[in-house]
């Protein structure tokens, strides 16, 4: 099959999370292999936060703005970033008018610096979704990757609003979470199923004898129960204290940035919390697992989640212990679900009292066909026919 290609001379405008934020998403991943086909400006959107009533939200905005004003930076070749938050006190009159044309000028000005266009518009968050259309781009792409309105802390009436305008109105809607799949069938008819995909060279180091076990996760007692990624209000820290409460000579090591109260978990002493690490000494850090865990709460947003650790585990080969969402189920033959505290606990006895010899090796083979270059150039082979089938595209983004 042909190399996917995009027409020439056409860059790309992507809408994604923060590009600074401590935790590589599938919004960078897929945005870092598409500057390699067209040049793309990786445009953070704060706003989607609902602010408190306190001058701290006046100040935080005031920040983001003057970010606007500077230049993008280039980031590398291909790939340029900026700043254009949105003023979140929406329900002021005004503000909203504001944001629309504030977010049109300063997208506009940054695309003018980036050199680009000519453009697609591509979201990966909802909620600068009102400047769909207003680019002068020639296709808009709406890559769904999370519900996030049901994120804890959001404008949830505003990003659901977001939500399923830009969910109509886009050209090609990717969706990544199956369990929402019919309902945005339901909004438009081009949905393309696209799960997330996983960085199998990288991850696979972990099962390579020549890497070494990062310094902070040497020579901790064994066994060793372990969890990269953010440690938010969706992760189940009440599970994750019985749990060392249980089996107080494991060690349980917890890697990444914790947003939410986790005193009493620091508190154990067979718990080791090192903080956020760079994305590619991750591998590292699993050296040292003797099983991953994915211990959610089941709320909305795990429900739709398509958790990027899910691959990652398995492509270092650990043995996995997780709770319960339609993405994890499908990886039921190589992943143990459960349903409840005993039963986590259990799962995770069983793990530790042994496995097949080849267990390891099978959890790597089913997802070594799934890493992020195959599945962007599955997304360019379908942004490509979506052009082709146009038969009157706009003309090209003007200078002005």
């Amino acid at each position: 099959m042909p190399d996917p290609a995009l027409p020439h001379g056409l860059g790309i405008v992507y809408f994604g999370n923060d590009w600074h934020a401590e935790n590589r998403t599938s919004s960078h991943h897929i945005a870092e292999r598409l500057s390699k086909v067209a040049p793309l400006l990786y445009v953070d959107s704060p706003g989607m936060r609902a602010p408190s009533a306190s001058g701290r939200d006046v100040k935080r905005a005031l920040r983001k703005l003057a970010a606007t004003l500077r230049p993008p930076t280039r980031v590398s070749e291909g790939l340029w970033h900026c700043t254009v938050p949105q003023l979140p006190f929406r329900r002021i009159p005004g503000i909203d008018l504001c944001n629309r044309l504030f977010g049109r000028w300063a997208v506009r000005r940054a695309m003018r610096l980036a050199g680009i266009r000519r453009a697609i518009s591509w979201f990966v968050v909802p909620h600068p979704g009102f400047l769909a259309r207003a680019l002068g781009e020639e296709l808009c792409v709406y890559y769904c990757i999370d519900d996030y309105a049901a994120h804890p802390g959001v404008d949830a009436e505003l990003i659901e609003l977001r939500d399923r305008e830009l969910s109509r109105c886009a050209d090609v809607l990717f969706v990544a979470p199956p369990a929402l799949l019919d309902a945005k069938r339901a909004l438009n008819d081009r949905v393309v199923f696209s799960p997330h995909g996983v960085d199998v060279d990288l991850f696979a180091m972990a099962a390579d004898p020549a890497t070494t076990v990062a310094e902070g996760a040497r020579d901790l007692p064994s066994p060793v129960v372990g969890y990269h990624g953010s440690i938010h209000e969706w992760i189940d820290v009440p599970l994750l204290h019985w749990l060392a409460q249980q089996r107080p000579g494991w060690t349980f090591l917890l890697v990444g940035h914790a947003a939410t109260d986790v005193a009493a978990l620091r508190a154990m002493p067979n718990v080791r919390m090192v903080g956020a690490q760079p994305y590619r000494s991750l591998p590292h850090w699993a050296k040292a697992f003797d099983v991953a865990i994915i211990p959610y709460r089941q709320t909305r947003q795990v429900a739709n989640a398509n958790p990027l650790k899910l691959r990652e585990y398995l492509a270092t080969g650990k043995p996995v212990v997780s709770t319960r969402n339609p993405e994890i189920e499908k990886f039921s033959r190589w992943v143990r679900v459960v349903d409840d505290r005993e039963a986590f606990l259990s799962a995770l006895d069983d793990v530790l009292a042994g496995e097949p010899a080849d267990a390891a090796a099978q959890r790597m083979a089913a997802v070594v066909d799934q890493s992020w270059d195959s599945r962007v150039d599955e997304i360019l082979r379908v942004v490509s026919a979506a052009f082709t089938a146009r038969r009157d595209p706009p003309p090209p983004l003007s200078r002005t």
